[in-house]
């Protein structure tokens, strides 16, 4: 009897530190732990694990990181707005503050029904940026939920979708080009009207008969050093984020400086299959082509 009844508090206990383990690893991904809404807080709806961005004419909607962070990688899965979307835009991006800032833009522009939608990746560097890229994806993003990832090291920013690699800015210092390493940065994503630019350059304007438009998210993935908010210099957040004797942080291993093979491979076969734009080509634009266009190997 007594082994009975120590076998049974044995199984209660068990049961219980996986009940808490796994509360922890599902709490863990909820947006509410990492996100808060921060503006139209009635165009947010919340389905159990997932959360909607309602887009209408009379608002969008915006939600942005609790804190923020210093290299790591981001991921959120979204599935885009369906059917008839132009001239909605859905971002997804890091952003640090200020007239100086640095960001890294994921932005998904609406479609008229049957037409691809158009990614468009953006960099900004001390407060400049004009360094757009876009492409078609090779699936239809409104039909289920797909990762979309920004993944930040000291030594190069890439975007991937499911893992794959759309875009690398690396670090080009040593050339004299500077590059995002000493601003911590927010995670932000917003669903807004931009049809005066967004489908074929403004021409398609948003047809609101088809509102509301809804952005779906789920798989919130935070992987990234954070940061005090207010009392934190530049320098003590990179010297916080950088590995030392005490600490050890996988986006500093020399591994993680460079693609695999593999993915080196997906990147060319998406700038050959999927790019249909491209800044380091844009002569009308740039003239002289841009520094860090010269020496970028992708």
């Amino acid at each position: 009897m007594g082994s009975f009844i120590g076998s049974k508090k044995f199984v209660i206990f068990y049961l219980s530190f996986v009940v808490l383990v796994m509360a922890e690893v599902v709490s863990s991904s909820k947006f509410d732990e990492l996100f808060q809404p921060t503006w139209a807080f009635d165009h947010f709806i919340h389905e159990g694990e997932q959360l909607k961005l309602k887009l209408d004419n009379f608002s969008g909607a915006g939600f942005q990181s609790k804190s923020k962070y210093m290299y790591g990688k981001v991921t959120i899965q979204i599935k885009l707005v369906e059917g008839d979307s132009a001239g909605t835009v859905t971002a997804f991006y890091m952003s640090s503050e200020g007239p100086t800032h640095n960001e890294f833009d994921f932005e998904f522009l609406g479609n008229t029904t049957g037409e691809p939608y158009i990614v468009q990746t953006n960099i900004y560097v001390n407060g400049e940026g004009n360094r757009e890229q876009r492409l078609n994806l090779w699936f239809d993003p409104t039909k289920d939920f797909h990762k979309y990832s920004l993944h930040w090291t000291p030594r190069h920013v890439v975007f991937m979708v499911d893992e794959t690699p759309i875009r690398r800015h690396t670090n080009l210092e040593h050339r004299g080009i500077p590059f995002p390493k000493d601003q911590a940065m927010g995670v932000y994503s917003s669903i807004w009207n931009a049809d005066d630019w967004a489908t074929q350059g403004g021409r398609v304007k948003t047809d609101w008969s088809h509102a509301p438009f809804i952005a779906s998210y789920q798989g919130f993935e935070i992987d990234a050093c954070e940061c005090p908010e207010a009392t934190a210099t530049a320098a003590d957040n990179m010297k916080r984020c950088s590995s030392g004797t005490e600490r050890k942080y996988w986006w500093n291993e020399p591994t993680m400086s460079e693609l695999s093979i593999h993915q080196s491979h997906q990147l060319k076969w998406v700038k050959a299959n999927h790019l249909i734009y491209d800044y380091c080509t844009d002569t009308a634009r740039f003239p002289t082509i841009p520094a860090e266009c010269v020496h970028h190997r992708h």
